[in-house]
Protein backbone atom coordinates (compact mmCIF):
# COMPACT_ATOMS: atom_id res chain seq x y z
CA UNK A 1 0.00 0.00 0.00
CA UNK A 2 2.58 2.16 1.08
CA UNK A 3 4.69 1.94 -2.62
CA UNK A 4 1.19 2.29 -4.45
CA UNK A 5 1.01 5.84 -2.70
CA UNK A 6 4.76 6.73 -3.30
CA UNK A 7 4.27 5.86 -7.00
CA UNK A 8 0.83 7.71 -7.50
CA UNK A 9 2.62 10.47 -6.13
CA UNK A 10 5.58 10.31 -8.12
CA UNK A 11 3.49 9.85 -11.40
CA UNK A 12 0.85 12.90 -10.64
CA UNK A 13 2.85 15.18 -13.04
CA UNK A 14 2.55 12.79 -15.63
CA UNK A 15 -0.34 11.07 -15.40
CA UNK A 16 -2.98 13.35 -13.70
CA UNK A 17 -2.65 16.53 -16.46
CA UNK A 18 -2.09 14.59 -19.51
CA UNK A 19 -5.06 15.88 -20.90
CA UNK A 20 -4.28 19.61 -20.25
CA UNK A 21 -1.31 20.33 -22.15
CA UNK A 22 -3.24 20.70 -24.86
CA UNK A 23 -5.37 23.63 -23.98
CA UNK A 24 -2.84 26.29 -23.49
CA UNK A 25 -4.17 27.79 -20.06
CA UNK A 26 -3.28 31.56 -19.65
CA UNK A 27 -4.59 31.86 -16.45
CA UNK A 28 -5.64 29.99 -13.13
CA UNK A 29 -8.55 31.55 -13.25
CA UNK A 30 -9.46 29.95 -16.22
CA UNK A 31 -9.60 26.13 -14.26
CA UNK A 32 -10.03 27.74 -11.00
CA UNK A 33 -12.68 30.39 -10.98
CA UNK A 34 -12.82 29.65 -6.70
CA UNK A 35 -9.06 30.57 -6.69
CA UNK A 36 -9.76 35.44 -7.17
CA UNK A 37 -7.68 37.15 -4.92
CA UNK A 38 -8.72 37.46 -1.40
CA UNK A 39 -8.14 41.66 -0.45
CA UNK A 40 -8.41 41.28 3.43
CA UNK A 41 -5.61 40.67 5.80
CA UNK A 42 -4.75 37.08 5.78
CA UNK A 43 -4.99 34.47 8.23
CA UNK A 44 -3.80 30.93 8.89
CA UNK A 45 -6.57 28.03 8.02
CA UNK A 46 -5.04 24.47 8.89
CA UNK A 47 -2.94 23.31 11.91
CA UNK A 48 -1.45 20.29 11.70
CA UNK A 49 -0.01 18.04 14.70
CA UNK A 50 3.80 17.87 15.02
CA UNK A 51 4.48 13.84 15.78
CA UNK A 52 4.41 13.02 19.19
CA UNK A 53 5.38 16.31 20.30
CA UNK A 54 1.39 17.29 19.80
CA UNK A 55 1.49 20.78 19.27
CA UNK A 56 -0.37 21.89 16.50
CA UNK A 57 1.67 23.92 13.73
CA UNK A 58 0.22 25.96 11.32
CA UNK A 59 0.40 24.30 7.91
CA UNK A 60 2.56 27.79 6.94
CA UNK A 61 5.96 28.29 9.11
CA UNK A 62 8.36 31.29 9.06
CA UNK A 63 12.08 30.52 7.95
CA UNK A 64 15.05 32.56 7.79
CA UNK A 65 13.65 36.42 8.25
CA UNK A 66 15.65 39.04 8.82
CA UNK A 67 12.96 41.91 9.74
CA UNK A 68 11.44 41.56 13.77
CA UNK A 69 8.49 43.55 12.31
CA UNK A 70 8.13 40.96 9.54
CA UNK A 71 8.08 38.41 11.98
CA UNK A 72 5.63 39.56 14.26
CA UNK A 73 3.24 40.42 11.51
CA UNK A 74 3.59 36.68 10.70
CA UNK A 75 2.82 35.86 13.92
CA UNK A 76 -0.78 38.32 14.22
CA UNK A 77 -0.92 36.35 11.06
CA UNK A 78 -1.69 33.30 12.67
CA UNK A 79 1.71 30.93 11.57
CA UNK A 80 3.48 29.43 14.95
CA UNK A 81 6.25 27.83 14.03
CA UNK A 82 9.30 30.01 14.00
CA UNK A 83 12.92 28.27 12.21
CA UNK A 84 16.47 29.76 13.18
CA UNK A 85 19.77 28.44 13.97
CA UNK A 86 22.87 29.20 15.86
CA UNK A 87 24.58 29.91 13.00
CA UNK A 88 22.36 32.50 11.15
CA UNK A 89 24.29 35.74 12.14
CA UNK A 90 22.03 37.63 14.92
CA UNK A 91 18.87 36.08 14.03
CA UNK A 92 18.21 34.35 17.74
CA UNK A 93 18.28 38.39 18.72
CA UNK A 94 16.41 39.39 15.75
CA UNK A 95 13.40 36.67 16.54
CA UNK A 96 13.53 37.83 20.51
CA UNK A 97 12.15 41.42 19.17
CA UNK A 98 9.11 39.94 17.30
CA UNK A 99 8.15 38.04 20.46
CA UNK A 100 8.67 39.90 23.21
CA UNK A 101 5.57 39.92 25.11
CA UNK A 102 3.54 37.35 23.46
CA UNK A 103 2.09 34.95 24.88
CA UNK A 104 4.84 31.83 24.78
CA UNK A 105 2.79 28.87 24.74
CA UNK A 106 1.16 29.92 21.28
CA UNK A 107 4.02 29.50 19.01
CA UNK A 108 7.26 26.82 18.23
CA UNK A 109 10.72 27.95 18.00
CA UNK A 110 13.02 25.76 16.18
CA UNK A 111 16.76 25.74 16.32
CA UNK A 112 19.90 24.05 15.41
CA UNK A 113 23.11 23.51 16.23
CA UNK A 114 26.11 22.04 14.09
CA UNK A 115 27.84 18.97 15.46
CA UNK A 116 31.44 18.14 14.27
CA UNK A 117 33.70 16.17 14.87
CA UNK A 118 36.44 18.01 16.56
CA UNK A 119 33.77 19.66 19.13
CA UNK A 120 31.37 16.87 20.72
CA UNK A 121 31.80 17.47 24.32
CA UNK A 122 28.31 17.64 26.62
CA UNK A 123 29.83 21.25 28.22
CA UNK A 124 30.05 22.66 24.35
CA UNK A 125 26.69 22.12 23.77
CA UNK A 126 25.22 23.07 26.88
CA UNK A 127 26.90 26.10 26.70
CA UNK A 128 26.03 27.16 22.63
CA UNK A 129 22.34 26.14 24.26
CA UNK A 130 22.40 28.62 26.95
CA UNK A 131 23.65 31.08 24.32
CA UNK A 132 20.90 30.87 21.93
CA UNK A 133 18.40 30.91 25.33
CA UNK A 134 20.19 34.35 26.11
CA UNK A 135 19.75 35.72 22.64
CA UNK A 136 16.34 34.55 22.08
CA UNK A 137 15.49 36.21 25.19
CA UNK A 138 13.14 32.97 26.16
CA UNK A 139 12.70 30.73 29.02
CA UNK A 140 12.71 27.79 26.60
CA UNK A 141 13.09 26.39 22.98
CA UNK A 142 10.88 24.33 21.78
CA UNK A 143 12.91 21.97 19.84
CA UNK A 144 16.86 21.97 18.92
CA UNK A 145 17.94 20.47 16.01
CA UNK A 146 21.11 18.86 15.23
CA UNK A 147 22.04 20.84 12.07
CA UNK A 148 22.62 18.88 8.73
CA UNK A 149 25.28 16.22 10.49
CA UNK A 150 27.57 15.13 7.91
CA UNK A 151 28.89 11.42 9.13
CA UNK A 152 26.32 9.01 10.16
CA UNK A 153 28.53 8.25 12.99
CA UNK A 154 27.30 11.89 14.30
CA UNK A 155 23.64 11.09 14.88
CA UNK A 156 24.88 9.40 18.20
CA UNK A 157 26.71 12.29 19.49
CA UNK A 158 26.80 10.97 23.10
CA UNK A 159 27.77 14.67 24.33
CA UNK A 160 25.14 16.41 22.00
CA UNK A 161 22.46 13.65 23.72
CA UNK A 162 23.52 14.47 27.38
CA UNK A 163 23.11 17.99 26.88
CA UNK A 164 19.69 18.35 25.35
CA UNK A 165 18.85 15.63 28.13
CA UNK A 166 19.72 18.12 30.89
CA UNK A 167 18.38 20.57 28.89
CA UNK A 168 14.66 19.08 28.85
CA UNK A 169 15.21 17.97 32.95
CA UNK A 170 15.81 21.82 33.12
CA UNK A 171 12.63 22.81 31.24
CA UNK A 172 14.93 24.64 28.76
CA UNK A 173 14.49 22.10 25.81
CA UNK A 174 11.46 20.53 25.34
CA UNK A 175 12.09 18.11 22.16
CA UNK A 176 15.06 17.29 19.91
CA UNK A 177 15.54 16.95 15.90
CA UNK A 178 17.73 16.89 13.07
CA UNK A 179 17.71 19.15 9.99
CA UNK A 180 19.42 17.71 6.46
CA UNK A 181 19.75 18.56 3.03
CA UNK A 182 22.74 16.75 1.70
CA UNK A 183 26.13 16.52 3.21
CA UNK A 184 29.64 17.59 2.08
CA UNK A 185 30.50 14.69 -0.08
CA UNK A 186 34.03 14.66 0.46
CA UNK A 187 34.01 14.37 3.86
CA UNK A 188 30.97 11.54 3.65
CA UNK A 189 29.99 10.22 -0.14
CA UNK A 190 27.43 7.56 0.93
CA UNK A 191 26.05 9.68 3.61
CA UNK A 192 22.89 10.94 1.89
CA UNK A 193 20.04 13.26 3.09
CA UNK A 194 18.02 9.87 3.34
CA UNK A 195 20.30 7.75 5.16
CA UNK A 196 21.07 10.21 7.29
CA UNK A 197 17.35 11.10 8.39
CA UNK A 198 16.54 7.12 8.64
CA UNK A 199 18.95 6.38 10.72
CA UNK A 200 18.17 9.41 13.27
CA UNK A 201 14.98 7.74 12.69
CA UNK A 202 16.12 4.11 13.87
CA UNK A 203 17.92 5.89 16.54
CA UNK A 204 15.06 7.15 18.38
CA UNK A 205 15.86 10.04 20.13
CA UNK A 206 14.39 12.81 17.45
CA UNK A 207 10.93 14.37 17.67
CA UNK A 208 10.93 16.74 15.03
CA UNK A 209 12.69 16.38 11.40
CA UNK A 210 13.40 19.28 8.77
CA UNK A 211 14.22 18.02 5.45
CA UNK A 212 14.16 18.94 1.28
CA UNK A 213 11.26 17.80 -0.31
CA UNK A 214 9.20 19.74 -3.67
CA UNK A 215 7.61 18.30 -6.62
CA UNK A 216 11.23 17.76 -8.59
CA UNK A 217 12.28 16.14 -5.74
CA UNK A 218 10.36 13.32 -4.55
CA UNK A 219 11.16 9.90 -3.90
CA UNK A 220 13.83 10.05 -1.37
CA UNK A 221 11.93 12.86 0.50
CA UNK A 222 8.74 10.33 0.78
CA UNK A 223 10.60 7.51 2.13
CA UNK A 224 11.47 9.64 5.15
CA UNK A 225 7.96 10.43 5.52
CA UNK A 226 6.39 7.41 5.51
CA UNK A 227 8.49 6.68 8.44
CA UNK A 228 8.20 9.80 10.35
CA UNK A 229 4.19 8.86 9.88
CA UNK A 230 5.18 5.60 11.18
CA UNK A 231 7.00 6.67 14.27
CA UNK A 232 5.07 10.01 14.99
CA UNK A 233 8.32 12.00 14.03
CA UNK A 234 6.90 15.74 13.33
CA UNK A 235 7.70 16.67 9.58
CA UNK A 236 9.20 20.37 8.76
CA UNK A 237 9.85 21.06 5.47
CA UNK A 238 12.55 23.19 3.35
CA UNK A 239 13.08 23.95 -0.59
CA UNK A 240 9.90 23.64 -1.56
CA UNK A 241 9.97 25.49 -4.48
CA UNK A 242 12.48 24.81 -6.69
CA UNK A 243 11.52 26.89 -9.39
CA UNK A 244 13.95 30.02 -9.57
CA UNK A 245 16.66 29.01 -11.62
CA UNK A 246 15.95 29.49 -14.54
CA UNK A 247 14.01 32.84 -13.99
CA UNK A 248 17.30 34.35 -12.41
CA UNK A 249 20.39 32.62 -14.63
CA UNK A 250 19.92 33.69 -17.91
CA UNK A 251 19.96 37.34 -16.32
CA UNK A 252 23.30 36.93 -14.79
CA UNK A 253 24.87 35.06 -17.95
CA UNK A 254 24.05 38.55 -19.71
CA UNK A 255 25.85 39.97 -16.83
CA UNK A 256 29.36 37.91 -17.24
CA UNK A 257 29.51 38.89 -20.89
CA UNK A 258 28.28 42.19 -20.83
CA UNK A 259 30.82 42.89 -17.70
CA UNK A 260 33.81 41.65 -20.53
CA UNK A 261 35.27 38.81 -18.36
CA UNK A 262 37.91 36.36 -20.14
CA UNK A 263 36.00 33.40 -20.50
CA UNK A 264 38.11 30.13 -20.85
CA UNK A 265 36.76 27.91 -23.94
CA UNK A 266 35.58 25.34 -22.06
CA UNK A 267 33.82 27.36 -19.42
CA UNK A 268 32.54 29.04 -22.43
CA UNK A 269 31.11 25.51 -23.77
CA UNK A 270 29.19 24.68 -20.56
CA UNK A 271 27.88 28.65 -20.70
CA UNK A 272 26.56 28.17 -24.17
CA UNK A 273 25.07 24.37 -23.18
CA UNK A 274 22.84 26.16 -20.30
CA UNK A 275 22.25 29.23 -22.74
CA UNK A 276 20.67 26.58 -25.81
CA UNK A 277 18.69 25.09 -22.89
CA UNK A 278 17.37 28.38 -21.83
CA UNK A 279 16.88 29.50 -25.12
CA UNK A 280 14.71 26.35 -25.73
CA UNK A 281 12.60 26.93 -21.93
CA UNK A 282 12.35 30.44 -23.06
CA UNK A 283 10.34 29.30 -25.81
CA UNK A 284 8.06 26.69 -23.92
CA UNK A 285 7.68 29.14 -21.13
CA UNK A 286 5.46 31.65 -23.64
CA UNK A 287 4.30 28.65 -25.05
CA UNK A 288 2.47 27.17 -21.89
CA UNK A 289 1.67 30.96 -20.47
CA UNK A 290 4.70 30.08 -17.42
CA UNK A 291 5.89 33.57 -17.47
CA UNK A 292 4.93 34.35 -13.38
CA UNK A 293 7.19 32.23 -11.12
CA UNK A 294 5.04 33.32 -8.37
CA UNK A 295 2.39 31.26 -9.47
CA UNK A 296 4.66 28.03 -9.54
CA UNK A 297 6.30 28.75 -6.39
CA UNK A 298 1.98 28.69 -4.76
CA UNK A 299 1.42 25.70 -6.97
CA UNK A 300 4.93 24.03 -5.70
CA UNK A 301 3.80 24.50 -2.04
CA UNK A 302 0.35 23.28 -2.54
CA UNK A 303 1.58 20.10 -3.83
CA UNK A 304 3.53 19.14 -0.67
CA UNK A 305 1.20 20.46 1.41
CA UNK A 306 -1.17 17.84 0.17
CA UNK A 307 1.20 14.88 1.46
CA UNK A 308 -0.80 14.40 4.49
CA UNK A 309 2.45 13.46 6.13
CA UNK A 310 3.89 17.04 5.72
CA UNK A 311 3.51 18.66 9.57
CA UNK A 312 4.62 22.62 8.14
CA UNK A 313 6.08 23.99 5.18
CA UNK A 314 8.82 26.54 6.12
CA UNK A 315 8.69 29.77 4.47
CA UNK A 316 11.23 31.89 3.91
CA UNK A 317 9.48 35.67 3.44
CA UNK A 318 11.76 38.65 2.68
CA UNK A 319 8.64 41.27 2.45
CA UNK A 320 5.18 41.77 3.46
CA UNK A 321 4.19 40.67 -0.03
CA UNK A 322 5.42 37.59 0.08
CA UNK A 323 4.08 37.15 3.72
CA UNK A 324 1.02 38.17 2.20
CA UNK A 325 1.05 35.24 -0.55
CA UNK A 326 2.41 32.54 1.61
CA UNK A 327 -0.32 33.15 4.34
CA UNK A 328 -3.05 32.53 1.47
CA UNK A 329 -1.87 29.30 1.29
CA UNK A 330 -2.61 28.03 3.95
CA UNK A 331 -5.45 25.40 3.86
CA UNK A 332 -5.65 25.49 0.41
CA UNK A 333 -5.72 22.54 -2.06
CA UNK A 334 -3.92 21.57 -5.14
CA UNK A 335 -6.60 22.31 -8.00
CA UNK A 336 -6.44 21.01 -11.90
CA UNK A 337 -4.75 24.06 -12.75
CA UNK A 338 -1.78 23.70 -10.21
CA UNK A 339 -0.92 19.97 -11.67
CA UNK A 340 -1.17 21.43 -15.15
CA UNK A 341 1.21 24.22 -14.14
CA UNK A 342 3.91 22.01 -12.10
CA UNK A 343 3.86 19.54 -15.28
CA UNK A 344 4.56 22.08 -17.37
CA UNK A 345 7.47 23.25 -15.31
CA UNK A 346 8.77 19.52 -15.06
CA UNK A 347 8.70 19.23 -18.85
CA UNK A 348 10.30 22.34 -20.05
CA UNK A 349 12.34 23.80 -16.68
CA UNK A 350 13.13 20.53 -14.58
CA UNK A 351 16.66 20.76 -15.66
CA UNK A 352 17.71 23.87 -14.63
CA UNK A 353 16.87 22.50 -10.51
CA UNK A 354 19.98 20.97 -9.21
CA UNK A 355 18.61 18.30 -7.00
CA UNK A 356 19.64 19.11 -3.00
CA UNK A 357 20.82 16.27 -1.65
CA UNK A 358 21.40 14.34 -4.93
CA UNK A 359 25.09 14.27 -4.74
CA UNK A 360 24.94 11.68 -8.11
CA UNK A 361 27.32 13.94 -10.08
CA UNK A 362 30.14 14.59 -7.59
CA UNK A 363 32.15 11.03 -7.17
CA UNK A 364 32.69 11.84 -11.24
CA UNK A 365 34.29 15.21 -10.85
CA UNK A 366 38.23 14.89 -10.85
CA UNK A 367 38.61 18.07 -8.98
CA UNK A 368 36.82 16.82 -6.37
CA UNK A 369 34.20 19.99 -6.65
CA UNK A 370 31.79 19.48 -3.80
CA UNK A 371 28.52 19.93 -6.17
CA UNK A 372 25.61 19.75 -3.53
CA UNK A 373 27.73 22.07 -0.78
CA UNK A 374 28.13 24.63 -3.71
CA UNK A 375 24.60 25.02 -5.46
CA UNK A 376 23.04 25.02 -1.66
CA UNK A 377 25.15 28.00 -0.89
CA UNK A 378 24.08 29.61 -4.32
CA UNK A 379 20.74 28.74 -2.92
CA UNK A 380 20.85 30.41 0.45
CA UNK A 381 22.15 33.45 -1.64
CA UNK A 382 19.45 33.21 -4.14
CA UNK A 383 16.50 32.62 -2.69
CA UNK A 384 17.07 33.15 0.80
CA UNK A 385 18.82 36.72 1.07
CA UNK A 386 22.12 35.14 2.86
CA UNK A 387 24.23 36.85 1.04
CA UNK A 388 27.41 37.70 3.49
CA UNK A 389 26.57 34.06 4.97
CA UNK A 390 26.79 32.17 1.81
CA UNK A 391 29.80 33.78 0.25
CA UNK A 392 31.20 33.27 3.74
CA UNK A 393 30.69 29.50 3.65
CA UNK A 394 31.73 29.36 -0.24
CA UNK A 395 35.22 30.65 0.44
CA UNK A 396 35.55 28.59 3.72
CA UNK A 397 35.30 25.13 1.16
CA UNK A 398 38.66 23.19 1.75
CA UNK A 399 39.84 22.51 -1.74
CA UNK A 400 38.79 23.06 -5.20
CA UNK A 401 35.99 25.27 -5.39
CA UNK A 402 33.55 26.09 -8.92
CA UNK A 403 36.71 27.95 -10.74
CA UNK A 404 37.74 24.37 -11.53
CA UNK A 405 35.14 23.99 -13.89
CA UNK A 406 36.29 26.90 -16.62
CA UNK A 407 38.64 24.32 -18.01
CA UNK A 408 36.55 20.92 -17.29
CA UNK A 409 35.21 18.89 -20.06
CA UNK A 410 31.99 18.73 -17.99
CA UNK A 411 31.79 15.39 -16.40
CA UNK A 412 29.15 16.46 -13.91
CA UNK A 413 27.05 16.96 -16.61
CA UNK A 414 27.21 13.56 -18.41
CA UNK A 415 26.67 12.01 -14.78
CA UNK A 416 23.67 14.02 -13.84
CA UNK A 417 21.11 11.85 -14.74
CA UNK A 418 18.21 14.61 -14.72
CA UNK A 419 19.79 16.77 -17.49
CA UNK A 420 20.85 20.06 -15.31
CA UNK A 421 23.64 21.64 -16.89
CA UNK A 422 25.41 21.56 -13.98
CA UNK A 423 28.78 23.11 -15.67
CA UNK A 424 27.63 26.41 -16.65
CA UNK A 425 25.50 26.55 -13.51
CA UNK A 426 28.62 25.81 -10.96
CA UNK A 427 30.61 28.28 -12.83
CA UNK A 428 27.88 31.06 -12.64
CA UNK A 429 27.57 30.12 -8.77
CA UNK A 430 31.42 30.69 -8.63
CA UNK A 431 30.99 34.48 -10.06
CA UNK A 432 28.24 35.15 -7.80
CA UNK A 433 29.67 33.83 -4.42
CA UNK A 434 32.97 35.21 -4.89
CA UNK A 435 32.77 38.17 -7.46
CA UNK A 436 35.54 36.50 -9.68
Amino acid sequence: MKNEKLIERRGFLKTSTAGLFGVGLVSRRGLDPSGQKETSTPKVKDHRVLGRTGFKVSDIGGGYIQDPGLIAAMLDTGVNFIDTAEEYPGHHRTISEAIKGRDRKSFFINSKLEVKEEDVSKEGFLKRTRQSLADLKTDYIDCMMMHCPEKLKLVKTEGFHAAMDELKKEGRIRYVGMSHHGSFWLKAPEETMENMLMAAADDGRFDVFLMAYNFLQMDASERVLEVCKEKKIGTALMKTTPVAKYYNMKARIEQMEEEGKDINPLMQSGMDNYKNMAERAEGFIKEHHLENPEEIKEASIRFVLENPNVNTVCCSMKNFDELDRFVRLSGSKLSDWDRAKLAQFKEGCGQFYCRHACGLCEPQCPHQVPVNAIMRYNHYFEAQGKEKYAMSRYQAIPGAKADACRDCSGFCERACPYGVPIQGMLTMAHHQLSFG
